[in-house]
């Protein structure tokens, strides 16, 4: 964002997508609209896909059923789970064989499982590591157990640290949440093995052996960020958790490379954020300098802390030709990124005029 990215299409440009999966594939049991369609001319169009996730509660042969139930193309082998990260964290720090207390379901499990070390569920089994992951339905002596582990030395691992979780209710506690409760009766902080922290980024190259990868998620906390600590690009689709008011005043380490409603943009052109000069402005003698994305123009209004963002869009704004909302978010957020420390007051008015052309809020 806030450079001409050219208009050639995601599919064409990168060789894996490392797809999230809650708030971009599926919100709860059902799939956000469009997306298995989208995904499977994705891949005819010669685009691989990994579905890449930190949601500990399914096995990748599970994850893969349910996509293929929903209509997107998936196999096990197309799964990289934050199980799987954490229990190749574990393998290179303990011995084989090695007892690692679990905190979660089959898919934590077998994953410690298939990486050599023992799965045990006491505290007085002595083991050397204590992992968590996501489980609807965790009892108070899975963690008073793990507690007990951590405070006699173990080490402590969590698959993730999501604080919510999308789901079709709502936005819900996630496990990091969840790893406050023995970290809080502990004073022992868990090493995290999913987004944003690399080790599942790092499983998800090692499986799909990408070159180019392209990170599409719905979270500027994980998904972005994780691709930005990775050094790789980024997709974030308005579809989940992040909202675009929180996209427009991002930290630099939470800014994606792209921005989308949905997952059939990975099919569309994409289009140019280019540079629009100094013009006159209502209250801004001076101008000020902006970004145009497919007719939207978004620039500087004004100086120091009262500046606000302001927002041209195409007449009609309604056209395809004239470039939908989305582009002006685009557009605005290429603005919004080019001076530190925007606040949500600056871009207020300009999000209000996109809400109103149809962008969801």
């Amino acid at each position: 964002m806030g450079r001409a990215v050219g208009t050639v299409a995601l599919h064409e440009k990168y060789d894996v997508a490392l797809l999230d999966l809650d708030g971009v594939v599926y919100l709860g049991p059902k799939a956000v609209p469009g997306a298995p369609e989208a995904l499977q001319r994705a891949k005819e169009a010669g685009m691989r896909l990994a579905y890449v996730t930190n949601n500990a509660s399914r096995t990748p042969a599970a994850v893969a059923e349910v996509l293929r139930g929903m209509g997107a193309p998936a196999v096990p082998e197309d799964v990289v789970t934050s199980p799987q990260a954490a229990a190749r964290l574990l393998a290179d720090k303990l011995p084989p064989g090695a007892k690692v207390l679990v905190i979660g379901g089959v898919a934590l499990r077998l994953a410690i499982r298939e990486r050599g070390l023992t799965p045990v569920s006491s505290a007085a089994e002595h083991p050397q590591a204590v992992v968590e992951g996501y489980l609807p339905g965790l009892d108070y002596q899975a963690f008073a157990e793990g507690g007990l582990a951590v405070r006699a030395g173990a080490l402590f691992v969590g698959t993730n640290a999501d604080s919510t979780l999308p789901t079709q209710r709502g936005i819900q506690p996630g496990n990091g949440s969840l790893l406050r409760v023995i970290a809080h009766a502990t004073g022992t902080e868990p090493v995290i093995a999913g987004k944003p922290e690399l080790p599942l980024h790092h499983e998800s190259i090692i499986r799909t052996g990408a070159r180019q990868p392209l990170v599409v998620g719905d979270r500027l906390d994980t998904d972005i960020e994780a691709a930005n600590r990775a050094g790789a690009d980024s997709l974030l689709v308005l579809t989940g958790v992040s909202r675009p008011a929180e996209l427009a005043t991002a930290s630099p380490q939470q800014r994606p490379t792209y921005i989308a409603l949905a997952l059939d943009s990975l099919l569309e052109p994409y289009p140019d954020i280019t540079p629009a000069g100094p013009v006159s402005a209502e209250g801004d003698p001076g101008g000020g300098h902006g970004f145009a994305c497919n007719g939207w123009t978004a620039r500087w209004a004004g100086a120091g802390p009262q500046a606000t963002i302001t927002l041209d869009s195409p007449v009609p704004a309604s056209t395809a030709s004239g470039g939908s909302p989305v582009d002006g978010l685009r557009a605005l957020c290429a603005v919004a990124w080019s001076r530190p420390g925007t606040s949500r007051d600056a871009v207020a008015a300009a999000l209000a005029q996109l809400t109103a052309a149809g962008l969801p809020a």
